[in-house]
């Protein structure tokens, strides 16, 4: 067991790809300040769009509608949600990190497929579910706050604004992806 943990520690050690970026952190914390959190910015990939995704409007949008619905009695629910999301992004961030494969191979493989892909369903249920207000936030700026000139009520007729605003984030996200995808900064 030991020989095979240490064949794939060599292993990751001498990974180039993990080579350089342990020398972009390194470089970076010699710089100190402002080269440290480039660095971590550098290669925390995704992680800025998912955390805005986790905590962002729709957070907020999800807890004020549940205000609504339930009062006080339903004002635990959303601290423990996020609390929920900070130890499960944790728990996947240190599968990932230390064995270098992708998480829902690890969890299928090692602990159970029906606990991986148990995660996965419960990830997209919450991603469409949570994250469903942020493109509805995402159009409502665009329309209200950054062009209602162009987009606006005043402008043209509502499902017209809405269908241009909708199409313009589609565009903005796709992108990302295919950014993303492309191995550029993303």
């Amino acid at each position: 067991m030991s020989d095979q943990q240490s064949t794939e520690n060599t292993d990751m050690s001498v990974n180039p790809k993990i080579e350089a970026h342990r020398q972009i952190i390194l470089d970076g914390e010699a710089k100190g300040g402002a080269g440290k959190f480039l660095a971590y910015a550098k290669l925390s990939g995704p992680g800025w769009l998912q955390s805005a995704i986790t905590l962002g409007g729709g957070s907020l949008a999800n807890a004020l509608y549940l205000g609504v619905l339930g009062g006080f009695a339903f004002m635990w629910l959303q601290p423990m949600a996020m609390i929920f999301g900070i130890i499960m992004m944790s728990a996947i961030a240190y599968i990932t990190l230390s064995t270098g494969q992708r998480p829902l191979r690890q969890i299928n493989g090692n602990i159970s497929p029906i606990l991986g892909w148990g995660w996965l369903a419960a990830s997209m249920m919450a991603n469409l579910v949570w994250s469903l207000p942020q493109f509805a936030l995402a159009v409502a700026s665009l329309r209200q706050n950054l062009l209602p000139g162009l987009l606006g009520p005043e402008a043209m007729p509502e499902f017209t604004g809405k269908l241009i605003a909708a199409v313009i984030v589609l565009v903005l996200v796709i992108t990302n992806v295919m950014i993303y995808i492309s191995g550029g900064k993303g």
